[in-house]
């Protein structure tokens, strides 16, 4: 069976990668893209890279033109996606790479994001650890899937084993991540700017203010055996930092070693939960990743490192945020959605140099 597709938001960066491994997917067919302010334009205009989708244009983003696909990607800005959601009620599969539809807690929304609050749907990371299974099993069954926020994924998985495992403590997590810019969208703002970011590093979101922070603490809350309690004992000092790679994610994450924990025990929770995965691999021991090794895949790759000294697991995990942090981790999800092979479109090999 071959599925119709509609992909909004498709002249900026999360539509684009959508667009180019959705282009390589023998079961789909790309009939319909959409965009506001770039409507009725080429597509390759905006996306000069996707040749083989030089026959398609822009068209305007509205209920009307999304509906009557089997599935429909929104790669629209935060806080845009639920007006078209509730008008697609008859589409068989919407998957939102926005965060309308990712947090379960209406406060936590309020808190981060504001406006209106929409109905969490299925989170769209196949190898999260669920309750001592894995999200992929949610996922066989979902018509509503919303994919994560790159960089919560990223630390939710580098996470998530230690947590379900109790061989880490929740409560004193500090990530820090080196982040490509692309993260932040297509728009033109002046912190983005070449100028601006070539030959420096600059922090944003300090002190506990980024909008991904509900997104892992609910995560890895999911995560826990389901008789532990819920998120309000997982505490995290999150601190992204731009620096000038057009894109890709190296997330450091340390977190307290749980009393009585050997080291045996910690790198076999890391094992047992990655060990079979495609696409999230655990590095030799002593070996770390860089974002050069992830450009273009769909892989988390991450090395792990227990340091005594300070009695603290340490876990740096490399992915490319428009593939792996989005766009893949979507095509991985309908895929499983629709029962076809997970890895369908979807490469672990990177581009280099």
């Amino acid at each position: 069976m071959t599925y119709s597709v509609a992909v909004s938001g498709a002249s900026g960066y999360a539509g684009g990668e959508i667009l180019r491994l959705l282009a390589a997917h023998p079961d789909v067919e790309i009939r319909t893209v959409t965009a506001h302010s770039n409507a009725g334009q080429p597509l390759v205009a905006h996306q000069p890279h996707l040749r083989s989708l030089a026959h398609l244009t822009l068209q305007d983003t509205t209920p009307e033109v999304l509906a009557g696909h089997d599935i429909v990607f929104l790669a629209l800005p935060h806080g845009q996606s639920g007006q078209y959601t509730d008008a697609l009620g008859d589409t068989p599969l919407v998957i939102d790479a926005g965060a309308d539809h990712r947090l379960t807690s209406s406060a936590e929304w309020d808190a981060f994001y504001g406006g209106a609050f929409h109905e969490p749907w299925t989170y769209g990371v196949p190898e999260l650890l669920v309750g001592g299974d894995k999200q992929r099993e949610v996922l066989r069954s979902a018509t509503r899937i919303a994919a994560p926020g790159c960089n919560a994924s990223t630390v939710s998985l580098s996470l998530a084993p230690g947590v379900a495992a109790g061989v880490i403590d929740p409560g004193d997590i500090v990530s820090v991540l080196a982040v490509g810019p692309s993260g932040a969208g297509k728009s033109l703002k002046t912190n983005l700017l070449a100028s601006e970011i070539l030959g420096s590093a600059n922090p944003y979101a300090v002190g506990g203010t980024h909008r991904h922070i509900p997104e892992i603490r609910q995560a890895l809350a999911a995560a826990r055996p389901s008789t532990d309690s819920g998120a309000q004992d997982i505490r995290i000092s999150f601190t992204p930092v731009l620096v000038p790679m057009s894109r890709g994610i190296l997330a450091t994450c340390t977190a307290p070693i749980a009393e009585g924990v050997s080291d045996a025990e910690i790198r076999q929770a890391w094992e047992s939960a990655y060990g079979d995965e495609t696409f999230v691999q655990l590095l030799p021991e002593g070996s770390f990743p860089r974002t050069a090794d992830v450009l273009g895949a769909n892989t988390a790759l991450m090395g792990l490192a227990i340091d005594r000294a300070a009695n603290r697991v340490t876990v740096v995990t490399a992915v490319d945020n428009l593939v792996k942090g989005t766009a893949g981790a979507a095509v991985q999800s309908m895929n499983i959605a629709r029962g076809l092979p997970e890895t369908r479109a979807l490469s672990v090999n990177g581009v280099a140099p």
